[in-house]
């Protein structure tokens, strides 16, 4: 077949990592998701952090397992946004030196939304504000706007 394009296997996996991330995103973001739409989701998540494992870098695992949490979170499903939360939170120390400013605030964000989730009011407030306070610290303004947006955001469970 002319005409047929081919991939490294790393440049395949890159592929897929992005591929699957944008169609969780996309389906975070549709109002109308169906029971299908939501296992979707979960499941693309999922893929894109596998995906990332083998073609990214320590922040592409961070951020996936901050997307992973944020999709467990908006299902309401608080014990695995936590666990993938609590792995992120772990990569964002292991990997400070390849990360942005605005990751460490989503860590905290991440961990706050997914203890709201799991109902551990306490500990959502503690990161709430370590969240809160990070986000300040972002340097760049776009980035700044984009986590105070996210942050105000969503569903809290009652705590913001």
């Amino acid at each position: 077949m002319s005409g047929e394009q081919k991939f490294t296997q790393a440049e395949a996996h890159w592929h897929f990592a992005r591929q699957f991330n944008g169609q969780a995103w996309d389906l975070l973001e549709k109002i109308d998701r169906t029971p299908a739409d939501n296992e979707l989701m979960i499941h693309s998540a999922h893929a894109s952090c596998r995906h990332w494992l083998e073609a990214g870098t320590g922040a592409h695992h961070q951020r996936g397992e901050w997307l992973i949490s944020r999709v467990y979170a908006v299902l309401g499903l608080g014990e695995a946004a936590l666990r993938h939360a609590n792995r992120c939170l772990k990569l964002t120390e292991t990997h400070a030196d390849l990360l942005a400013d605005f990751d460490r605030a989503f860590a905290y964000e991440c961990m706050a939304r997914a203890h709201a989730t799991a109902g551990n009011a306490e500990d959502a407030k503690t990161y709430i504000d370590l969240a809160g306070q990070a986000g300040q610290s972002i340097a760049d303004r776009e980035d700044k706007k984009i986590f105070i947006d996210d942050f105000n955001g969503g569903n809290w469970f009652g705590l913001k």
